[in-house]
């Protein structure tokens, strides 16, 4: 049975146990969001909505792995039941297995990536389609990557699966919109993650980062849940299809 409608906005956010899914999480929740933290690990997810509900925010965990489609589904069911309702879906939760050249990627790491990062983001849009568009601001967000954008020597598949997540936006945009959910994605440059420990990890590359990006600094993971939680709003209430760039203004300068 159909949970009465609760009273605030529901966002489910994946891979929200840690870094930017976390703070993005945290931000909606400070916005009166109510928040479905979730991530592979039941109790890292617990530990994220037990500090949220401290803090006076509404959050319930709900672990699932982005690349197992039962659980997919499963995840929008409980939030449904739970709540009665959903409003916003950020899709944040990504694999990379390899850091280095595209000739140390093997097929099954190639599948990881593209399975995680592409086909679990679509086939989380559409499992989610019929109860968003019963919101009266329904908002789907990508997490997608300045990789995308670039040719990129360390993480060249994963640039090629936040490409192919861009024109996922663009796509579900299209598919989406008569729903009146719309779609769009944020395209961070290098925040400090974990998820980016390689990169963090190579002196060089954040030397580089921090000289050429133009605001001379990287990240925080509050930069892109800011952006986030812009998309989820109604402040963007006439933006869809669109990718929006965070990345203090390195693509400006010509690439990485």
């Amino acid at each position: 049975m159909t949970a009465t409608k609760h009273a605030s906005p529901v966002a489910i956010i994946t891979g929200s146990s840690r870094g930017i899914g976390r703070a993005a999480a945290e931000l909606l929740a400070a916005r009166g969001h109510t928040v479905i933290v979730s991530s592979r690990n039941q109790e890292s997810c617990e530990a994220v909505a037990a500090g949220i509900r401290e803090k006076g925010g509404e959050a319930t965990a709900i672990a699932c792995h982005i690349g197992h489609e039962d659980q997919l589904a499963a995840l929008v069911e409980k939030t449904v039941a739970q709540y009665g309702r959903l409003d916003s879906l950020v899709l944040n939760a990504a694999s990379n297995p390899v850091y280095g050249s595209s000739d140390q990627v093997d097929i099954k790491a190639f599948d990881v990536i593209m399975h995680n990062n592409v086909f679990s983001a679509m086939r989380l849009a559409h499992l989610a389609r019929p109860h968003l568009k019963l919101s009266g601001d329904p908002a789907v967000v990508l997490v997608s990557s300045i990789a995308g954008a670039f040719g990129n020597r360390f993480i060249g598949v994963y640039g090629m699966s936040k490409a192919a997540e861009n024109q996922l936006v663009r796509n579900l945009a299209l598919e989406l919109g008569g729903d009146g959910i719309r779609v769009n994605a944020v395209a961070p440059g290098l925040v400090k993650t974990d998820f980016a420990q390689a990169l963090l990890d190579d002196e060089r590359m954040v030397r580089y980062f921090e000289t050429t990006t133009p605001l001379r600094r990287l990240a925080e993971p509050d930069d892109i849940a800011r952006v986030i939680a812009f998309l989820s709003g109604p402040d963007s209430g006439w933006l869809s299809g669109q990718i929006i760039t965070a990345d203090g203004g390195l693509s400006v300068t010509g690439g990485f």
